[in-house]
């Protein structure tokens, strides 16, 4: 993503244009107004860098008629939930997009102010990336970069026999908020479809669990099959009780359990953390004002997940969460 700064806009082919215009204000100071192949910066004195990179495609991650900024900012949201979930602070991000020939300009400008707004509201700026045409659905990609002091990142591998299983916010407001938005559910006041469109990365919190949570992951995929992958990565297993799976007031209006489950989107932490640690949980929650709640406990044996439904018996599921190949 590079716009030469010398030449006017008459000189410059359509790409570089809408690079200078609507991308360049967006960088920051290691960009190098985006006129140069790479970013040159330091990363803080004393910290380790994280990255993490997510892609999104139109039809697949976001509807074609979902407005241009809101987009954006679930890109941007999305990718600093990884962040927020290895206890991160953001540093920058690298961007491409690839979008069909023809796409207006009004686009650009409106999913660059979506971008504008977030960057505003998370103090990260754009580092540099790419800009192409394609034939097919519009393809978004983002590369994240945060910083963590020496040893601090938090793993998926840490979790022990007795943690407590907990979650940040609600459940499931992400997967009926698809449906609210297909229209296939009722969301009179469009809470749901703002859930789904408008994640909530929870930076805040998650720089605040280092020596509280033996392990964390975000929820993108469904609480049930995300849970798993941090079942196998700390070789454990685990149980949690749906009813004290936290549902927004919408939510549990909707009387879809199994979906709030596993059908992912949420976009909230997900974490492992022992008894002793829980009054440090909760004044770290209270100081951020971020709920947490308590689902389930950590157990030895076999990496898998244990669902016990309303009637104290385990409860069967069709599915565990999301897969893009399964």
């Amino acid at each position: 993503m590079t716009a030469s700064a010398p030449e006017t806009d008459a000189a410059l082919p359509e790409e570089f244009v809408r690079i200078a215009r609507h991308f360049r204000p967006l960088a920051g100071p290691g960009a190098l107004g985006l006129s140069d192949d790479a970013a040159v910066f330091a990363p803080p004195p004393g910290r380790e860098l994280v990255v993490s990179a997510d892609a999104m495609v139109q039809g697949v991650h976001f509807l074609p008629d979902d407005p241009p900024d809101l987009v954006a900012r679930k890109l941007l949201r999305t990718n600093l939930s990884d962040l927020a979930a290895m206890g991160a602070a953001p540093l920058g991000y690298l961007l491409t997009v690839s979008v069909p020939r023809g796409t207006p300009d009004a686009w650009f400008a409106a999913f660059a102010a979506g971008l504008a707004a977030d960057q505003a509201e998370f103090a990260i700026p754009l580092l540099g990336g790419d800009t192409t045409s394609t034939p097919g659905p519009v393809s978004l990609s983002l590369t994240i970069i945060g910083t963590v002091a020496p040893g601090a990142a938090l793993r998926r591998n840490g979790a022990r026999p007795g943690d407590g299983i907990w979650v940040t916010g609600t459940i499931g407001d992400g997967a009926l908020g698809l449906l609210a938005a297909q229209g296939a559910l009722e969301d009179p006041d469009g809470y749901l479809a703002g859930r789904y469109r408008l994640p909530r990365p929870r930076l805040a919190l998650g720089q605040r669990l280092a020596g509280i949570a033996h392990a964390a992951m975000d929820i993108s995929d469904g609480l049930v099959q995300d849970l798993g992958h941090l079942c196998r990565a700390s070789g454990v297993g685990a149980t949690i009780e749906a009813t004290l799976v936290p549902l927004s007031k919408a939510a549990a209006r909707a009387d879809r359990l199994p979906l709030c489950l596993t059908g992912g989107d949420d976009y909230e932490l997900l974490l492992a953390v022992p008894p002793g640690a829980e009054s440090a949980l909760a004044a770290a929650a209270q100081a951020t004002g971020i709920p947490v709640t308590r689902i389930g406990a950590v157990a030895s044996g076999a990496a898998e997940v244990r669902v016990i439904g309303h009637d104290g018996a385990p409860l069967a599921l069709s599915r565990g969460g999301w897969s893009h190949f399964g």
